[in-house]
């Protein structure tokens, strides 16, 4: 396994708050409107991406077995998101800097946990990490229009967390990669919300290290109580540092406790966004 990525610390700012070019305003009064459909259009490409490949999933579920469909599901669900981050930075509207996480792409065995400013997060990391799962509600795990592909991807529901924990240490044990944000939701409170433990009980039985993750940025978009209609200053900018890696715990808690106050300390976001 390549430790090359373990020891980095955070990096300080770049140019702002969060080591990014800050926002400017959405443009003249009268091009807002023009930004607005632009944006929107942007969240119906994605949900346009998604429904199609749910659809064909439905289609490959019964017919590939497990370990072609694990592998094929998370590759297809990768190469989507990045499809819709290519297409975004073309239209000059979403910028995505996450170069730092190619060389984690090839890692197996590896929990890969992150700070949650925004809706779009997940999109960012399983972009560039395409051997990786996420835990997802158990209801959108049954929507006819979401669900397939996350079932053929084998993501691990959360209906249960003795379930949960299961599937997700067996997934590792493949050699799957899992992305987790413990603040369980999106930020509510500077810098970020209590983590829960669920990460470091997986990390302790499926015996991998647990790899921290900085999502920064400076803009509210899509944050937690941001309406999908609005409009935020653009352009919208998100960066991606890595962190330390954490050891295999003995005591879950206290691995909780140690990453918690690290993110803490590390997470680069605007007061003023939040």
């Amino acid at each position: 396994m390549d430790a090359s990525p373990t020891r980095a610390e955070p990096e300080p700012p770049l140019t702002g708050p969060a080591g990014l070019a800050a926002p400017q305003r959405s443009g003249p009064l009268a091009l807002r409107p023009l930004n607005w459909l632009a944006l929107q259009s942007l969240l119906l490409l994605l949900g346009l991406i998604s429904v199609s490949w749910n659809l064909a999933a439905i289609v490959l579920y019964p017919l590939l077995p497990r370990a072609a469909g694990r592998r094929i599901g998370r590759a297809m669900i990768a190469w989507g998101y990045g499809l819709f981050w290519s297409v975004a930075r073309a239209c000059g509207m979403l910028y995505l800097d996450a170069d730092v996480l190619d060389a984690l792409r090839d890692e197996r065995g590896l929990i890969v946990v992150a700070n949650h400013p925004s809706m779009l997060d997940a999109l960012m990391l399983v972009a560039r990490l395409p051997r990786s799962a996420c835990i997802m509600k158990a209801a959108l795990a049954r929507n006819p229009l979401l669900g397939p592909g996350a079932r053929l991807a084998r993501y691990i529901r959360n209906d249960s967390t003795y379930g949960m924990v299961h599937r997700a240490v067996a997934d590792l044990r493949e050699g799957g990669q899992l992305v987790l944000f413990p603040e369980g939701t999106r930020t509510t409170r500077a810098p970020i919300n209590d983590f829960h433990a669920s990460f470091a009980l997986i990390a302790k039985r499926a015996r991998v290290p647990v790899q921290t993750v900085f999502i920064d940025t400076d803009s509210p978009y899509l944050g937690k109580g941001w309406p999908l209609w609005k409009l935020p200053p653009l352009p919208i900018r998100f960066g991606v540092r890595l962190g330390r890696r954490f050891e295999p715990p003995a005591d879950p808690h206290a691995l909780r406790d140690e990453v918690q106050a690290y993110y803490a300390a590390g997470v680069q976001s605007d007061p003023e966004h939040r």
